[in-house]
């Protein structure tokens, strides 16, 4: 069966879950790595006046919202779960409480469904983002990840052989 760029066969496609810290989101993308939607909700108006990332607050408001945001990623694609092959789920770094709905949710879903659940580090997940705009190699590379309290130098090979060069011992320049 061909399909088009927009287009998988049916139970081609992954749902991805992200609750790291204080954005809940969840993306549907196919086996071609075409995003057909990327839900998120930010949590910023509910920390602003603490001046900062509140965990119990944000984990809170992740068990209010991940259900929500799952349905409207999968209505966002024109998918159902039926169509889901695999989960991605955020497992570190981040938030335990924060990381515990996201993996909760996904660990559901999988079980359930009977498919594949895959574990990914939020920071590694940025570094190798690049893909899905490229579509196509960007390899060797000079990867910077600069996200929250991290900041890290890569030195990429390829896709799966990826070495730390270094990271800030102090503050972050993401805080």
């Amino acid at each position: 069966m061909n399909s088009s760029p927009n287009q998988s066969p049916a139970g081609e496609y992954l749902l991805a879950i992200e609750s790291s810290c204080d954005e809940t989101a969840a993306a549907v993308i196919d086996r071609q790595l075409n995003v057909h939607s990327n839900v998120v909700a930010s949590q910023s108006d509910l920390h602003v006046r603490y001046g900062g990332v509140v965990p119990e607050i944000a984990s809170r408001a992740h068990v209010a919202r991940i259900i929500p945001v799952i349905d409207d990623a999968l209505n966002q694609a024109d998918k159902s779960l039926e169509d889901i092959s695999a989960m991605a789920v955020v497992t570190q770094p981040g938030l335990v409480g924060s990381l515990l709905v996201g993996l909760t949710a996904a660990k559901t879903l999988a079980t359930v469904l009977r498919i594949p659940l895959l574990a990914v580090n939020h920071v590694e997940a940025h570094l190798f983002a690049c893909r899905l705009a490229a579509k196509r190699e960007v390899f060797p590379a000079i990867g910077l990840v600069v996200s929250g309290g991290h900041t890290n130098l890569y030195d990429c090979h390829d896709s799966t052989r990826y070495e730390l060069l270094g990271s800030t011992i102090d503050d972050a320049a993401g805080e």
